[in-house]
């Protein structure tokens, strides 16, 4: 039967299949706890899309060599991310056919790693056993093989989304505050004082001759009398009008969001049994 990688059977198994796309990369060991090397790929029945083999890349155990591991072989362990190759030998790994991204894989090159498996030395269809033909052969004549290996207790992981909320700061604007003359005219009025000589001439009362003329008359006399004004003193002066200070305060603002959050529920087909849900 036609085997096909994973990809090419499934296109959309990375989404549909999470759990395949988990046990790519993981690591293998063999029952000696050795690393035999990691999960490079999986291949597939084209029929009917069975998994039948892990394509195991030894890396440094056996230097460049991918073989092909059958699924029931492979005992899972997703919880610690690794895979037990059952009955797997640093020997048998030796026997295996190079896989190496072969092109297509035929019933001779199978028999060859089940021969392996089996314990034979089976290649090239030789030393076959009689009861397997290639005409009429059916994976289930190795169950042992092929058929996934069941466990009492199986891991079902639900899955819920919720919210995360953060905070970021960035810059939302910049203020600039500085300083401009402006020019306005001012007036002002200022009260000066300017004094002047008035001269009044009055008619004696007394016309009386004088006892003495030596007093009557006196060339060169003179009346001085010191004459004031006063005169505007205008100017500007610079004086603190009022203070600016600029400082920053912080508000606090509460914002609202609301999202549809997808959680994982069982739906449980027990069929007339007994559960029970702890």
């Amino acid at each position: 039967m036609p085997l096909v990688k994973i990809a090419d059977y499934y296109p959309d198994y990375r989404n549909n299949h999470s759990d395949v796309d988990d046990v790519q990369n993981f690591d293998v060991y063999a029952e000696r706890n050795e690393k035999v090397g990691t999960v490079h790929n999986i291949l597939v029945d084209s029929v009917n899309g069975n998994f039948r083999y892990l394509v195991v890349d030894t890396g440094f155990w056996i230097f460049g060599k991918k073989v092909l591991l059958p699924v029931g072989r492979a005992d899972i362990r997703y919880t610690d991310k690794l895979i037990y190759a059952r009955g797997l030998t640093k020997e048998q790994v030796e026997e295996l056919p190079n896989y190496d991204e072969l092109e297509k894989i035929d019933y001779d090159y199978e028999e060859q790693v089940r021969g392996v498996y089996r314990g034979s030395t089976a290649t090239s269809g030789l030393n076959q056993p009689a009861s397997y033909d290639r005409a009429s052969y059916n994976y289930q004549q190795d169950s042992s093989l092929y058929d996934m290996p069941s466990s009492d207790g199986q891991t079902l992981k639900l899955y819920e989304e919720r919210l995360i909320a953060n905070k970021q700061r960035q810059k939302t604007g910049e203020v600039s505050i500085g300083k401009h003359i402006e020019t306005e005219t001012a007036r002002v009025a200022v009260p000066v004082e300017k004094e002047r000589v008035v001269i009044e001439r009055n008619s004696p009362t007394d016309t009386r001759p004088q006892n003495s003329s030596s007093d009557a008359f006196r060339p060169g006399e003179v009346a001085r009398m010191e004459i004031y004004e006063e005169t505007p003193d205008i100017r500007k002066e610079a004086i603190v009008r009022e203070e600016v200070r600029v400082k920053k305060v912080v508000e606090q603002d509460t914002v609202q969001a609301q999202e549809k959050l997808r959680r994982e529920e069982l739906d449980i087909d027990s069929q007339g049994l007994p559960i029970v849900d702890k």
